[in-house]
């Protein structure tokens, strides 16, 4: 009996040893698993990151300063939605001839500048 517990003390301080320098060995990178394969980003995923910014020139129909405006062009009327970002060249107001610079997030569009034309004057 005496020999069972002496052994069996020598072999949990061993273990307790053991851990305490394996606690200390620096970690070794796992291995790349060999199915994995390197990821290629593709264009597609690049256009979904930075979408695109369109132009759409046309008459003021409505404005909210810091919210919306409103351009009818020859087609349609479009709504874009104003940030704070978003850069305006000029005094906006209805009837004013416009050029709105957007890109298109989800379903809303986004204004990103407007310029008003000037009015020349004779």
């Amino acid at each position: 009996m005496k020999k069972i517990l002496t052994v069996l003390v020598a072999l949990l301080t061993v273990v307790a040893f053991s851990s305490g320098v394996m606690a200390q060995a620096p970690a070794k990178p796992a291995a790349p698993a060999a199915t994995d394969k390197p990821k290629v980003e593709s264009p597609k995923a690049e256009q979904k990151e930075a979408p695109q910014t369109t132009e759409v020139s046309g008459t003021v129909a409505a404005y909210e300063a810091g919210k919306t405006i409103k351009v009818k062009g020859k087609d349609k009327e479009m709504s874009f939605e104003i940030t704070g970002d978003t850069k305006v060249n000029g005094e906006v107001k209805v009837g004013a001839k416009a050029t709105v610079t957007y890109k298109k997030v989800g379903d809303k569009m986004i204004a990103t500048a407007i310029t008003i034309a000037t009015e020349k004057k004779s």
